[in-house]
């Protein structure tokens, strides 16, 4: 299948365009949007901009491919009608070496990340180097194989997509239901009780509330083994649930050393540290599972509060504004354990909490099938890249 291939490195295929070294005392509130690394991770970060002359190789278009490679290394296209400008960190790819499909060059180096990853450089921002980015390989097929091969990966993700697009419009039935019965925390038209977590964790209405271990006790990679009890981060958060194909595992023995972050089922698992915001209810058969440094654990007195209420306070707007407003006063994307506990609760009636589950069950259980059948396109999906470029 690949005797027509060719392999050539990233610099025999295209030329790569570093972006303009933009400084604070650079930015305005008017201008063209300067495309910053955050901005390429997360659409919803605020653009800074400049409004001063600028070489044109620093201008970005719609359809320009862009590359961090520093601090996060990833591929994205640019998809707004307006012109931005390039800032330091990111190259932008001049294809003008190599005939080369656009979709398959986006593939071919999105296969080649992990293999980037072990080559970075540095501490405090680890990046790699234009010459070992210059030299990564990637397969060459003619141009008529690269067009099916994209349509191939184009159909799988574009199910992917439209599948992430129908949990997110249950997530929003889902509050729009929460709000109907509690009103909108923000305005508390209801009036409810606002209670600091750490009274709640006084009352024993939180019975446990701690994330993973720290320091000496956390584990060091050559401790993991293949099965065992599970060990989860963040990243284990998916739509809501805990997806156990990212675990790892402790022996029994070793779990047993581990004082903080014992999960367990019921648990309402909040993602504070780097990824912070996620929020999963762990449902599991283990009798526990350890927490990363990642990850705070819930645990509620259920004569008095719901874990199923809980999780959906915890995604409720209210709740994201609250540490969203703490992680503004902070260098660092976190927020800590002591925090969480200065965070304001509603509780209401149990009456109440246990209408809310049974109204809002259906739609978990759509949301878990939708979530299940993700999984499975998506291993479909890495099976497909890695046949083309494993």
């Amino acid at each position: 299948m690949k005797e027509n291939w060719t392999y050539k490195k990233l610099g025999e295929v295209a030329t790569f365009v570093n972006g303009y070294p933009f400084k604070p005392d650079d930015w305005e509130e008017t201008g063209m949007p300067i495309i910053r690394i955050q901005n390429l991770n997360n659409p919803d970060a605020a653009f800074n901009f400049y409004n001063g002359l600028i070489d044109s190789r620093y201008i970005v278009n719609n359809g320009d491919v862009l590359i961090s490679w520093s601090g996060t290394l990833g591929v994205y296209e640019w998809t707004k009608e307006e012109k931005a400008l390039l800032n330091q960190h990111i190259f932008k790819v001049v294809f003008d070496k190599t005939p080369i499909n656009k979709g398959f060059f986006k593939y071919a180096v999105s296969s080649r990340i992990n293999e980037m990853k072990s080559k970075v450089h540095g501490i405090t921002m680890q990046h790699i180097t234009k010459g070992e980015f210059d030299k990564t390989i990637i397969p060459v097929p003619p141009l008529e194989t690269q067009s099916r091969i994209v349509s191939e990966l184009d159909l799988l993700q574009s199910i992917i997509d439209k599948q992430q697009a129908q949990l997110k419009e249950l997530d929003k039935l889902a509050q729009a239901v929460f709000y109907d019965m509690f009103g909108d925390p923000v305005e508390n038209e209801k009036g409810w009780e606002y209670i600091p977590l750490k009274s709640l964790i006084e009352n024993a209405i939180i019975e446990y509330h701690l994330d993973g271990n720290h320091g000496s006790d956390y584990p060091r990679s050559e401790e993991f083994v293949e099965e065992g009890i599970p060990y989860i981060g963040a990243n284990s958060i998916l739509n809501g649930h805990i997806d156990f194909s990212f675990a790892k595992y402790l022996t029994i023995e070793r779990a047993r050393t581990l004082k903080k972050g014992i999960a367990q089922n019921d648990d309402v698992l909040f993602a504070h540290n780097a990824t912070v915001g996620p929020v999963a209810l762990l449902n599991t058969r283990e009798e526990k599972v350890i927490l990363s440094t990642s990850l705070t654990a819930y645990r509620c007195n259920k004569k008095k509060l719901l874990p199923f209420f809980l999780k959906h306070y915890m995604e409720s707007a209210w709740f994201v504004y609250q540490y969203k407003s703490t992680m503004k006063q902070t260098t660092r994307n976190q927020i800590p354990i002591t925090k969480q506990r200065e965070m304001l609760f509603i509780i209401p009636p149990l009456s109440l909490q246990q209408s809310f589950a049974a109204k809002i069950e259906s739609i978990e259980k759509q949301k878990a099938a939708i979530s299940q059948s993700i999984a499975e396109t998506q291993k479909l999906f890495d099976y497909t890249m890695d046949k083309y470029f494993g």
